[in-house]
This record gives structure tokens, sequence and C-alpha cells, in this order.
């Protein structure tokens, strides 16, 4: 592996075993970058990363700051139960609390290196959302199946959800059309990573 991501941190929102709706980003950041004219690399200062609380803050004011310009352009669309949300006040109103809660971002240095990262996270770049192995038992329009407790210790258990249940619940975990899974930035940005 190129030493250059021999400081590569993983920074992570976590994962939900149990199959509830929990969006998140998975992101390899190496910890440097290149000189200004890409002659050579540059490292971070030793036992420095990113102000974990700072990133918090600044990934919380950006998000919501989109997405207040997404339905500002009309591009969210409410129904159901969230038809009330269509009125800019009440939109608003429905974030406020967002502002004030703290937003998970975890950062740490990975015990075994980069290649553990790289191995982690690319168990999860092409997979569905849950995988045959975890399935237990589909019987009386029921579905069993088996996750890790992450409150308990990572205690493995078990979960019965209806079909219709858990048939809801998969597709929250498809990515939607126009998203793209896997994007390359800086210097392992697809038009220039050849190069760098």
């Amino acid at each position: 592996m190129d030493r250059r991501l021999g400081r590569a941190w993983f920074l992570h929102s976590g994962y939900c075993e149990r199959g509830c709706h929990h969006p998140h980003v998975h992101c390899v950041v190496a910890g440097g970058g290149l000189s200004p004219d890409g002659t050579q690399w540059i490292s971070c200062r030793p036992g420095f990363f990113l102000p974990v609380r700072v990133l918090s803050r600044l990934f919380r004011r950006l998000f919501l700051e989109y997405l207040i310009d997404a339905f500002d352009a009309g591009t969210l669309e409410f129904y159901s139960s969230l038809e009330s949300l269509r009125e800019r006040r009440a939109f608003l109103q429905h974030l406020a609390p967002t502002r004030e809660t703290e937003w998970v971002v975890y950062a740490k240095r990975p015990f075994a290196g980069p290649e553990q990262v790289l191995d982690y996270v690319g168990r999860y770049t092409h997979r569905v959302a849950i995988s045959n192995n975890r399935l237990l038992n589909i019987d009386n329009e029921k579905v069993t199946f088996r996750y890790k407790d992450y409150r308990h210790d990572n205690q493995q258990k078990t979960m019965t959800l209806d079909a219709e249940e858990f048939i809801r619940r998969f597709p929250l975990h498809v990515l939607p059309n126009c998203f793209q899974r896997i994007r390359y930035y800086a210097f392992l940005a697809t038009g220039t990573a050849k190069k760098n």
C-alpha cells in the first residue's frame, strides 16, 4: 500500500444493525496532503487530525443550509404524514431542534493501520441492506433476522418483524436515484488520481 495513506483515518457516524433508518457516511481521509506543487507529501502534525467538535458543528451547519436551499429550490417533496412540511415556516420549525442537537462525528486513528480501514469500508461499498446469512426465518408473514446490539457489548440478538414492516424498512437502506455510492476527492479524484 502507498505509504502516503499510512496515516489514513476513518470517520464514521454509526450503523444500525436492527434495520432502522440511519443514514450515514463512511469517509477514508488521508492524514495530510500533497504540497501545492504536487511534489511531496505533507503529513498533519503528530497527534492531530481534525477538531472533531468543530467538524461536527460545521457538518451540521452545512447540511442544514443545503437542506433549506433544496427546500427553497422546490426539490424536496413531502407526502402522507409529512405534508404539513410543505410550508416553509413548518419546515423551518421542524428543523429547529436539530440546530441544538450535538451531531455525532466519530473520528479515530485505525488500530491496525490503513489496510484494516479499507478492508472494513470495502465490505460496505457493494452490499445490500442485509446479507442472507443474517436472515434466520421467514414464516407466517414474519421475518426473523440476526443483528448486533452495539448498546449491549455487541451482543448478537434476533428480531422478528411483520413482513410488511421488514419490507418497509428494507428500501430505506437502498441508495436513492441520483446519489453516488462512492466519491473520490482531492488527490484521489478520478481526474487526477493517476497523475498524483
